[in-house]
């Protein structure tokens, strides 16, 4: 596995076995203390793998947690979305009041980021589209204002994190971004973005209402607005471009339309 990237954190593989994560700006070194109190309680009542992290030094924070083995999903394929289906439906049905007392982000903990964060796509990424995309952008973003927050939800599931190996699913990391959120943040990219035989797959398995399905398409039209605040932040003209190519393609899927 690649440990170069990582918009977040730096990560180094020691001894071939753990994994040490240092915050690479100084804000996210509450998500990984917070990873440090949730993830004993949470990891336990999960079917697949996922990151246990203990404090190796508190100044500088360094985490360290045993490797989850396997790359990125390579093969997408219906058994992959049955488990991640199952290992959804665990993860969102762990009780809410239970994890916040053990470190999990409150629901008006990440309503203020969140709402933050839709203000500056609209002041940044809306003048940046094409004029005849921008009505439908800010209703977009206007949708996005308000969603439910009683779930456990690890809210960054995308390919980089679901890991797998020639035997299907592996495990899944990167739990920096958990909160009490939306259950359709997790269903975005595992419904929109992969095969269909890997989303049926795991829908059913899940048990994915039309409600949920109809809020997961508008966390998947959101996603590529992230990398191009993401390139404005690291003056990276190439991600900022990518998203925008993302933006402006989701946007106009009829798919994501509802």
């Amino acid at each position: 596995m690649d440990f170069s990237g990582g918009w977040d954190s730096a990560a180094t593989l020691v001894d071939g076995r753990w994994v040490e994560r240092r915050p690479r700006r100084p804000e996210v070194a509450g998500q990984l203390r917070t990873e440090v109190r949730l993830m004993p309680w949470l990891a336990p009542r999960l079917p697949l793998p996922v990151p246990v992290p203990h404090l190796v030094s508190d100044e500088p924070l360094v985490i360290r947690h045993e490797l989850v083995p396997g790359e990125p999903l390579e093969r997408p394929d219906a058994e992959a979305g049955r488990r991640l289906g199952l290992f959804l439906r665990a993860l969102h049905d762990c009780p809410v009041d239970e994890a916040i007392r053990h470190g999990l982000p409150t629901a008006r903990e990440a309503a203020v980021q969140h709402l933050a964060t839709l203000d500056r796509f609209h002041a940044e990424v809306v003048p940046m589209l094409p004029a005849g995309l921008r009505p439908a952008a800010v209703s977009l973003l206007d949708a996005m204002r308000n969603p439910p927050g009683d779930t456990v939800v690890h809210g960054d599931l995308g390919p980089e994190h679901v890991l797998g190996d020639e035997g299907g699913i592996t495990g899944v990391i990167d739990f920096g971004d958990t909160h009490a959120g939306d259950a359709a943040i997790d269903l975005a990219w595992t419904t929109y973005g992969t095969p269909k035989e890997f989303a049926t797959a795991l829908t059913a398995a899940y048990g994915i209402t039309d409600a949920l399905r109809e809020r997961a398409s508008r966390w998947h039209r959101l996603g590529p607005w992230h990398e191009v605040t993401h390139g404005l932040d690291t003056e990276d003209p190439d991600t900022v471009r990518d998203g925008l190519d993302g933006v402006v393609t989701r946007l106009t899927d009829i798919r994501l339309s509802g």
